[in-house]
C-alpha cells in the first residue's frame, strides 16, 4: 500500500528553517522529520512511499538520491570514479519523488500523483507532523466502514499550560496539558481511489471542497485518536520535538 506524503508547501510560519529548505527536510536529531516519518510507517510494514514535493522539491530529490551513499560503506576508484558498495543501506523503502508544482493545492498534488498509486487503496499525510498513531488500527477502521475515506482525529496539543482554578486557588497546574476542546484533522487519512473523482484540479484544496463533500456525501469517517500528535508550524515545535527525540522517549519512535 502506497504512502502519500504531501510535502510541497512553503512552510512560512517556520520562516526561520523554511527560507533555505522545504518544512519537511528540517531536521530533528540529525535527521529530517520527512525520515522520521517514513521510518514510523514503515517499521508497521509500508515502505513504498511518494512524496508530493513542490517548494525546493530538489533538496528533496537530492536526499533520497544520495541517501544510498549516506546510510552505506563505499570504496571509489579515484582513477577512474567507479564505486562499489561494501555493505549496502538497511533501508528498504522505495520512494517516489513526484514535481507536484511551486503552488499547487494539497488537492491538486494529490491529484499529480494518482498515476503512481495503481488505482488502489493508499494512506496519506502531511510533511510536517508526527504522531503514534496505530496505523494497523487505523487500516482495520477504514476496511471496516467501507467508506471512500478516513481521517485521522486529533485533539490539538494547547499553546500554554493549563490552570485548575478554585476561586483564585490553583488547585492543578499542568504544563501544556492536550487541549481539551473539538477534534480536529491530524492527517494519516486512508483512501480508496474514488476520492480523485472530488479532485477538481491544483488548485483543489483538499481540506476545503473535496472532504466537504465527502462528509455530505457520507463517505468520510474519523478515526479518533487520543495518543501523541503534533505538528511543526513554528520555532518553538521544532524545538518541542527535538526535545522529545533528545530525551529518548520520543513518542513516534517505534523502531529499533
Amino acid at each position: 500500500m502506497h504512502v502519500v506524503i504531501l510535502a510541497g508547501g512553503r512552510g512560512t510560519r517556520l520562516a526561520e528553517e523554511t527560507q533555505t529548505r522545504p518544512k519537511p527536510m528540517v531536521e530533528i536529531g540529525g535527521r529530517p522529520l520527512l525520515w522520521h516519518l517514513m521510518a514510523f510507517y514503515a517499521a508497521h510494514g509500508h515502505k513504498d512511499f511518494v512524496v508530493a514535493c513542490g517548494y525546493k522539491g530538489e533538496m528533496i530529490k537530492e536526499y533520497f538520491r544520495n541517501i544510498v551513499l549516506h546510510e552505506s560503506d563505499f570504496r571509489v576508484d579515484l582513477r577512474d570514479g567507479t564505486m562499489t558498495v561494501l555493505n549496502g543501506s538497511k533501508l528498504d523503502w522505495r520512494v517516489s519523488v513526484v514535481d507536484t508544482g511551486l503552488d499547487t493545492m494539497t488537492g491538486g498534488r494529490l491529484r499529480r500523483v494518482r498515476p503512481i498509486l495503481n488505482e488502489s487503496t493508499f494512506m496519506c499525510t502531511y510533511g510536517d507532523g508526527l504522531s503514534d498513531v496505530d496505523i494497523p488500527a487505523l487500516l482495520a477502521f477504514h476496511q471496516a466502514h467501507g467508506r471512500l475515506a478516513t481521517v485521522t482525529g486529533v485533539r490539538p496539543p494547547a499553546r500554554f499550560g493549563g490552570l485548575a482554578l478554585d476561586g483564585d486557588v490553583v488547585r492543578e497546574f499542568s504544563e501544556k496539558p492536550q487541549a481539551e476542546g473539538g477534534w480536529i484533522n491530524g492527517g494519516f487519512f486512508v483512501f480508496e481511489p474514488g476520492v480523485h473523482d472530488y479532485l477538481r484540479g491544483d488548485e483543489s484544496i483538499l481540506e476545503r471542497e473535496p472532504l466537504e463533500r465527502m462528509a455530505q456525501d457520507g463517505e468520510l469517517r474519523a478515526f479518533l485518536h487520543k495518543g501523541f500528535f503534533q505538528p511543526m508550524d513554528t520555532l518553538r515545535e521544532r524545538e518541542l520535538l527535538e526535545s522529545l527525540w533528545a530525551s529518548g522517549q520520543a513518542p513516534w519512535k517505534n523502531w529499533r
